[in-house]
């Protein structure tokens, strides 16, 4: 993966976000949002849907269906976070956000994960994440108002997963928070996301 940084190399927090080619393009306006001192690595996923995915399934949307490679991209991630007098926090947004969930349950690296409107309706997540313990103690969830109204049937279950998945964490004794964002999927990602390092980072 191509990596581009961001902030104070020395900063003491260090944030990790999977990222596009169109996060790319708004993660300078990311940056400039985000309140504390900070040194952002920002790594770009070769293919979104093979890469970010836990395990393989079918296609959701289109006919490109998920990989299931998100193991190797994590031994990747963890590769840039080794420096032992810095906090690490995950996070992004879209499938990179549920990515930062999944590995919040394979290493106790990160300090917090920052899920913006993460893919939460992939196919298996919330029972996989009631059957494994999370390794962070905190955990911040957004998503838009309008994401689950949607014709496509899966991703219509965003709003009642996220809302469960919030519910679980709680009950769990993680500190968490559920936000809610005007619009669809595809509005202010660059916003969503420094709001989300925002809340972890407070």
């Amino acid at each position: 993966m191509n990596s581009f940084v961001f902030g104070k190399p020395d900063a003491s927090t260090a944030l990790i976000q999977l990222v596009d080619d169109h996060d790319l393009e708004t993660l300078e306006n990311e940056v400039k949002l985000i309140d504390k001192e900070f040194f952002l690595i920002a790594l770009k996923v070769e293919d979104w849907n093979r890469d970010l995915s836990p395990w393989k399934a079918e296609p959701v949307f289109g006919k490109v269906g998920f990989g299931g490679e998100a193991e190797k991209t994590l031994a990747e991630v963890l590769g840039y976070c080794n420096d032992p007098s810095k906090s690490y926090y995950i996070g992004g947004y879209s499938l990179a956000g549920l990515f930062a969930l999944w590995a919040s349950y394979q290493t106790d690296i990160f300090s917090g994960v920052a899920a913006a409107s993460p893919s939460i309706w992939f196919p298996g997540f919330d029972t996989y994440a009631e059957c494994h313990e999370i390794l962070t103690d905190k955990v911040y969830l957004s998503l838009g108002d309008r994401e689950e109204k949607t014709r496509n049937p899966i991703m219509a279950t965003v709003g009642d997963k996220i809302r469960n998945y919030h519910s679980f964490l709680e009950r769990n004794g993680i500190k968490t928070i559920l936000e809610w964002n005007e619009g669809n999927h595809f509005k202010d990602a660059d916003i969503r996301t420094a709001k989300a390092f925002n809340w972890v980072l407070a």
